[in-house]
């Protein structure tokens, strides 16, 4: 396979592109730190999708913050604007090729009652090449319930391009039932009717609903529709327990099931014949659990491997073709993250996204017949080779002789030995987990001089059913411990002093980094709190208002006096270390009440607290002001007590 690169392949840049943030790389002296614009931004290219025949490329471009779906016609060269958001009000929330000319883009806004922040998504129809420009795909009508979600798509009914599946609660909240829907004319037929606690529905790839998924309470279940209309129980199991089973999808045959279950005490795939019920092994991985969506070959309709974390290029094919293609991709980009995100119908174009410890991630378009691989763009242009900071993977092991992963990322002038200001980077969920690849937290601290630490705390998935229920009921007890052995295996291995670490952290991380300088001081100098969680019985309060309450409650427990214990709001008078909190007026996964509360407690106590509450802002940053800003906000304030 021949590779090309291009400074701009197929004239895929538009007029204003030409202003890329490559240009004040160039105007910057080489050594000089890149600026938080540089890896704060958000991707300048993203999200790219080939239609089905392989005749036209949509992909999302951002210039200066504002966000743009572009379709690009590969023959003719014309491009076609869909839509634009700064994802501040209304959020362009990603999209998915209907046929060869018809886009589905979903969008989501985020509302407010009784102060309790929600979100409602849309669905809307792009025709490159009719009138359909961006109307609603499909509408409530009089009379019917106001849905929150209207852009669930079940299947997008292979032998059917003008209609889709969509699982919708027209009917009655949270209850869904199944329509047809015309995506050019808003006309719909129900196929399903909707059922007590069934929250969801699956189609098999042929487009007939299968298998209605449900939760009652605090138990989940999967049932088998029959032809007759009844149902079969295939899965039942309590919320966070080891029965606890994921169903992936179906096979080109509609009785082969592909779910996740444990294995050994680690998640594995597994597929089942809906004849028999007899389940087998597809594939476990005996030190890691297996995660992740199944890949699909449009040449044969069938499964043709699935995605999981801790693999080269984090899929594993058994289909020849994709085999094939993925060892050239590996010989023609060696040593790098290569993962092919979309084919063609054909088998012959299709897009590679690639990422390794010199790209901080670049997407190209491939033809097989003609052997080449086109350099399209790249998410971060400003970071080049030598701007990248890799992450290093090791182990260390906690105060109870647990072996834990982590993540470090050095600066370019490290020196083993010195006094380098650190940060320990606990990641959100907490039932989520860091990997190597490129985050922009890591890169723009370690671009300005910044050890950064990111270890997967016990707690963490991926690692097994027990590592990850170590999260249930016990926040800032082992799970915290843990971040304070990450400060202490930093000292005792040179990589720093001691007495110039602070502990920064996102969601979970925030609430980990407020528990850090409460619980332990000493080693932690400051702490920084991005949409930080700091009151549990809060927490767990507001769960009333929504439809997981049990859930919630499982998880945290409703013992009071516990919940307070493990609440940084508690230790407010106690902490005695610098605190910034920052906070997303419209962030509804935490409150941001959460950090209004702690920022008064830390006020009233006389503490050194700052608060900036980011106007619209959401959960996850999504808006570039508001991205640059808490990095550079947190860089301030790292700067001050750390150097």
């Amino acid at each position: 396979m021949k590779a090309r690169f291009l400074l701009a392949p197929l004239a895929l840049i538009s007029q204003w592109m030409l202003t890329t943030p490559a240009t004040a790389a160039e105007a910057s002296a080489a050594t000089a730190p890149l600026s938080v614009e540089s890896y704060g931004s958000l991707p300048f290219l993203s999200q790219f999708d080939l239609s089905p025949d392989g005749q036209r490329l949509a992909y999302v471009q951002n210039q200066h913050g504002q966000l743009t779906l572009v379709v690009y016609d590969l023959n003719t060269k014309q491009r076609d604007y869909v839509v634009q958001s700064d994802n501040l009000k209304v959020f362009f929330n990603g999209y998915e090729w209907a046929n060869n000319h018809t886009l589905l883009v979903h969008v989501r806004d985020v509302r407010g009652e009784w102060g309790v922040s929600y979100n409602i998504t849309r669905l809307m129809t792009y025709d490159v090449t009719g009138d359909r420009k961006l109307e609603l795909t499909v509408k409530q009508r009089d009379g019917e319930h106001v849905a929150q979600f209207q852009d669930n798509i079940i299947s997008l009914l292979p032998d059917d391009p003008d209609h889709v599946l969509m699982s919708i609660d027209y009917d009655l909240a949270t209850q869904p039932s199944v329509y047809k829907v015309d995506i050019y004319s808003n006309s719909r037929e129900q196929v399903q009717r909707n059922t007590p606690y069934v929250i969801d529905w699956i189609a098999d790839r042929q487009g007939k609903v299968r298998i209605a998924e449900g939760r009652d309470e605090t138990t989940y279940f999967y049932d088998l529709m029959k032809d007759d209309n009844t149902r079969e129980r295939l899965f039942e199991f309590e919320a966070f327990s080891p029965e606890t089973v994921d169903v992936k999808g179906f096979g080109k045959d509609p009785n082969i099931l592909y779910f996740t279950a444990l294995h050994e005490g680690k998640d594995a795939l597994f597929q089942m014949d809906l004849t028999t019920r007899k389940r087998q092994l597809v594939y476990a991985d005996g030190k890691y659990d297996v995660a992740g969506n199944l890949l699909y070959s449009d040449q044969t309709g069938d499964v043709a491997g699935f995605m999981t974390t801790n693999v080269k290029d984090s899929r594993v094919y058994w289909d020849a073709n994709f085999q094939k293609l993925q060892k050239a991709l590996t010989k023609a980009i060696p040593d790098a993250y290569n993962a092919v995100m979309d084919m063609s119908q054909d088998g012959n174009k299709y897009l590679l996204y690639s990422e390794s410890a010199e790209d901080s991630g670049s997407y190209f378009i491939g033809d097989r017949k003609a052997g080449q691989l086109v350099y399209i763009g790249s998410r971060y242009p400003d970071v080049t080779p030598e701007k990248m900071h890799n992450k290093h993977k090791l182990t260390f092991k906690a105060r109870d002789g647990l072996e834990l992963e982590a993540y470090l990322t050095l600066p370019a002038d490290f020196k083993k030995g010195a006094a380098a200001p650190t940060i320990v980077l606990p990641h959100g969920g907490p039932m989520s987990r860091d990997d190597d690849s490129f985050d922009y937290w890591s890169q723009y601290f370690a671009e300005q001089g910044y050890i950064v630490f990111q270890p997967n705390f016990r707690g963490s998935v991926g690692y097994g059913y027990d590592f990850a229920m170590a999260a249930m009921q016990k926040w800032g007890q082992e799970m915290q411990d843990d971040l304070q052995d990450a400060a202490h295996y930093l000292v005792d291995n040179q990589y720093t002093d001691g007495q110039h670490t602070c502990i920064v952290g996102a969601s979970y991380g925030g609430y980990a980094a407020l528990m850090g300088v409460a619980k332990y001081p000493q080693d932690f100098k400051c702490a920084a709190s991005f949409g930080g969680v700091s009151d549990l019985a809060y927490l767990v309060s507001q769960a009333r208002f929504f439809t997981n309450a049990d859930v919630v409650r499982k998880q945290f427990g409703r013992d009071a006096e516990k919940l307070d214990a493990a609440s940084p709001i508690t230790y407010a008078k106690q902490i005695n270390r610098p605190v910034l909190l920052i906070h997303g007026s419209d962030d509804n996964v935490v409150s941001v009440k959460h950090s209004k509360y702690m920022d008064s407690a830390l006020e009233s106590a006389d503490k050194d607290v700052q608060f900036i509450e980011l106007e619209y802002g959401d959960h996850h940053l999504s808006n570039q002001e508001h991205r640059l800003k808490t990095l550079a906000a947190i860089k301030s304030f790292l700067d001050k007590n750390l150097h």
